[in-house]
């Protein structure tokens, strides 16, 4: 058994990772109790709740600070380890979502909408005479949801086993696994609709349709995604072996291994994207979403290598 060393400051229970992970444990349990009754729009609401705790474990768990609210000074001093008053304020559900993008990959777009989109409607339900939750069919909602645990818990070294218990989540992973299916079979569709499609124009289509997907700018195929993204980058199509596009949020970067000998002044960075979109000018696929990519067999990493000016002059040696 170990004991906390009484120099190291303990932490509150608002920003503790260990008391969040235990609320949503206790919030997601009402949750499959308020499904077991058949009352499902409680169901949602307590999942909803749980959801959010369960991302602010994830972000204590790395740092206190991280779930901290930054325009609360209080706040900042007691994730320091410092309470200079009882009224700690927490990071709202969006910035939250925003922030657990750059702990997995596997936390992409279509995921941080879906949570906002819950959080909202919690909101809705807690705070109006709305009942936003009330006559929703769980199915348009429950894989997902599963899908989203298993990501934000995968990415502080947890399962969907810890989290409920192996007994608990038998049901949970079969709808995850459902999801998961689900998500393969429609994207091998698209490829195949796309494919057939293509295969019906006549050669001298198919022809000048690469030809044209072969030399049109990467600059200009921005305005055709709707992402707003960082980088955009080339791909084969799985559909009509077409050049094709992949456009990506910055996940991460680093300093590369390999050193920039020809200027002292100068680094190679090695910036890492992850691909939230799939477009071909050829046959017209589109995938909006990282899971039916990946389903696809394309990859979704990408890295490319800057140069860049360092931050600091080199050290000549002159002791």
């Amino acid at each position: 058994m170990t004991t906390q060393d009484p120099k190291t400051p303990a932490i509150v229970a608002a920003l503790s990772a260990d008391a969040l992970m235990g609320k949503s444990q206790a919030y997601i349990g009402r949750a499959l109790a308020a499904k077991a009754a058949g009352t499902m729009g409680e169901y949602q609401l307590w999942a909803s709740l749980a959801l959010e705790l369960v991302g602010k474990a994830a972000l204590a768990k790395i740092h206190p600070c991280l779930v901290a609210d930054p325009n609360s000074y209080v706040s900042l001093f007691a994730a320091a380890g410092m309470n200079v008053s009882p009224d700690i304020k927490t990071i709202t559900a969006k910035t939250l979502f925003e922030r657990l993008a750059h702990v997995s990959k596997r936390f992409n777009e279509k995921t941080k909408n879906f949570c906002i989109n819950m959080s909202e409607r919690r909101n809705a339900e807690l705070h109006s005479g709305e009942a936003p939750f009330e006559g929703v069919v769980a199915s348009s909602w429950e894989g997902r949801y599963w899908h989203t645990v298993e990501i934000i818990l995968e990415g502080c070294g947890s399962s969907i086993e810890s989290w409920l218990g192996v007994d608990k989540a038998k049901v949970p992973k079969a709808l995850l696994a459902e999801y998961t299916h689900a998500t393969k079979q429609a994207a091998a569709i698209r490829v195949e609709t796309a494919a057939e499609a293509f295969n019906a124009l006549a050669k001298k289509q198919r022809d000048a349709a690469h030809a044209r997907a072969a030399a049109v700018d990467v600059w200009n195929i921005r305005p055709s995604f709707r992402l707003l993204a960082d980088h955009i980058w080339e791909a084969e199509c799985p559909a009509c072996k077409s050049r094709s596009f992949l456009a990506g949020v910055k996940f991460d970067e680093e300093v590369s291994e390999d050193d920039n000998g020809d200027d002292p002044y100068e680094e190679l960075v090695d910036v890492s994207y992850v691909a939230e979109e799939f477009l071909c000018t050829s046959c017209g696929l589109h995938l909006d979403n990282r899971d039916a990519i990946q389903a696809v067999g394309l990859d979704v990493d990408h890295i490319e290598t800057e140069t860049r000016q360092r931050e600091y002059e080199p050290d000549y040696g002159n002791d």
